[in-house]
Order: structure tokens, then C-alpha cells, then sequence
């Protein structure tokens, strides 16, 4: 009997330490391209450093109720690591908190939060995509004109740091461009299309529409196109899908700015997959958006950025 017991611990023993660490990832959403292959990376890591991921967010950016309940339940249930792009930068503070708090490492990617004791920090430099985007544009109409900015919702971090490096930009170094209207989208492509609907109406001599994220950005597509302005009104877009490639190819957008999505979520498992082995990963990881015009898209790098294996499976 003796035996029996000692074996049976030495069993459990062996399980427990075979066990996989668990790391809780919370986009800001789920239903977006973006968000899609931000997956595929965290998979990709997951499998590479040996851990297992509980991936679950809301189904769109506007939720932060529901991302709040998500962690939340992440927290209680005792994840190893969690990992999280919030919706709201002040909004999810209370219950990452608690999740520092109680001993759970945390790495913030895509959109930044306000805290500072986080592992790691994994994003697109944002601010500098914005202002990358204000100069295409000014080049676009000449260093001179009337341009609108489409932005996407109140309290985002990311797309936020994007619409201010824009509009410095244009403050400091394009005097004769105006800014003469400013929209929210509510990351919402139905909400986009009315914003910009609205913005084309209210300035039908607008030279150019800079559109910060991936809901907005088709929405502007959608507004130029019924009003048969494709290839006239000069617009800059953050983000692609399908619909950004063909309105890239077909005139309508004349500068696509594009993420890495595929290696933020791979970067911001493998930060706690090292935080979790004992090491220090790095404090932070900028990473720079690729500017992407129509001769770009025959380019082999181009091609894997826009349509990635996993895509290809589906």
C-alpha cells in the first residue's frame, strides 16, 4: 500500500511539472482582420516556447465592458501570464492591476495602457505611423490643400497616437495644408462611411482623407467611390484586408500604411513564455509600419505581409 501511495505521488509530481504554462491573450477584438493575424503569431509562439493560450476578447473594439469581464475571469482563473491589447487605455487599468497585483505577469501589445510595471510592451510606433502618414499625404496634394482625418474611437490608445502624429505633422511642417474636418468612425465600417459621407458633403473641394485604422479606412473607400471621387481624392489608410488591396489597386487608395500584426502577436507571447522561464525580455518593441503604394503589391516581402500562410489555409 505503501508503495502504491508513493508511486501515485511521484505520478502527480510528474504531471504537475509537465504541465503547460497557460497565458491568457485579450485582443480588443475578435472579428477583425488584424486581430485574425495577430492569432496566428500568438499560435505560432505558443508553439515554438511550449505553452498553451486561452484566446478570448469581444467581438468588437467599442466592448470594454465585456474585455473587462474577460480578464477578469482571466485573473480568477489563475493564468500564468496574460497578455492584452485593450480597447480603452484608462478604462481596463483596474483589472490589469489586479492582475499585476496578484502575481501575474502582463505584456501589453497593439495599443498601450496606462500603466508602467507591464513585461513588455509590443506595438507598432504608432505616433511615428501618423506622421509618416501626414507627409504621404502632404506629398500626395503638394504640400498644399484641405484634408480631413477619419480616426477611429475615443480612448484608443494606438489609432490616438497615430491621429496626433498626423495632425503634429501637419501643424509643424505643412503650414499651407488645413485640416478642416475630423471625424470618428466608432471602428465601426457602417459608421465609417457615414462619417465620411458627411465630411465629402460638407467639403466637396477636400483634397485629400487620411483614415487611421482598418474599420475607417474601408468606410472612406466605400464614401469616395459612390461619389465617383476614386483616384481624384488622394487617401491614405491604415491597416489592409482584401478590400484595401483591390482599392489600392484600383486607384482609390494611394498610400496603404500596414502593420505587422502576425509578429506583435508573437512577440507578446514569447515576452511571457521568457518572463515565465526565469528571464528578463526586453522592456519594449517598437516596430515600424510598412508604407505600401500600388508597384509594392508584386513584391514577394509585400505578398507575404498581405496574405500569410495562415490565411492561405483557410
Amino acid at each position: 500500500m505503501k508503495r502504491r501511495v508513493f508511486l501515485a505521488g511521484l505520478g502527480a509530481a510528474g504531471c504537475k511539472r509537465e504541465r503547460k504554462r497557460l497565458i491568457g491573450v485579450v485582443p480588443k477584438a475578435t472579428s477583425h482582420l488584424f486581430f485574425m493575424s495577430v492569432h496566428a503569431g500568438v499560435q505560432a509562439a505558443a508553439r515554438e516556447y511550449g505553452v498553451e493560450v486561452n484566446w478570448n476578447g469581444p467581438q468588437e473594439e467599442t466592448d470594454h465592458a465585456r474585455q473587462i469581464q474577460i480578464v477578469d475571469a482571466m485573473v480568477a482563473r489563475r493564468v500564468d501570464a496574460l497578455a492584452i491589447s485593450a480597447t480603452d487605455q484608462t478604462a481596463l487599468v483596474a483589472s490589469v492591476r489586479r492582475a499585476i497585483d496578484s502575481g501575474i505577469p502582463v505584456t501589453v501589445f497593439d495599443s498601450g495602457l496606462a500603466i508602467e510595471d507591464y513585461v513588455t510592451f509590443v506595438a507598432t510606433d504608432n505616433y511615428q505611423a501618423g506622421k509618416t502618414g501626414a507627409r504621404k499625404l502632404a506629398e500626395l496634394i503638394g504640400g498644399r490643400g484641405k484634408v480631413a482625418l477619419l480616426m477611429h474611437k475615443p480612448g484608443g490608445k494606438s489609432t490616438g497616437d497615430r491621429e496626433k502624429g498626423f495632425d503634429d505633422v501637419m501643424a509643424e511642417e505643412f503650414p499651407q495644408i488645413q485640416i478642416v474636418a475630423r471625424q470618428f468612425g466608432m471602428a465601426d465600417r457602417a459608421k465609417s462611411r457615414a462619417a465620411a459621407e458627411n465630411i465629402l458633403t460638407a467639403h466637396p473641394d477636400l483634397d485629400g482623407v487620411f483614415a487611421s485604422a482598418e474599420a475607417n479606412s474601408i468606410g472612406a473607400v466605400q464614401a469616395i467611390q459612390s461619389r465617383g471621387l476614386a483616384g481624384k481624392l488622394k487617401l491614405v489608410t491604415f491597416d489592409f484586408s482584401d478590400a484595401h488591396v483591390d482599392a489600392l489597386k484600383n486607384g482609390t487608395i494611394h498610400v496603404m500604411l500596414v502593420q505587422d500584426p502576425f509578429r506583435i502577436g508573437y512577440e507578446a507571447v514569447k515576452s511571457l513564455a521568457v518572463k515565465l522561464a526565469g528571464q528578463t525580455p526586453g522592456k519594449r518593441l517598437d516596430l515600424p509600419a510598412r508604407v505600401i503604394v500600388k508597384d509594392d503589391l508584386a513584391r514577394p516581402d509585400v505578398q507575404a505581409l498581405l496574405f500569410p500562410e495562415w490565411r492561405k489555409k483557410q
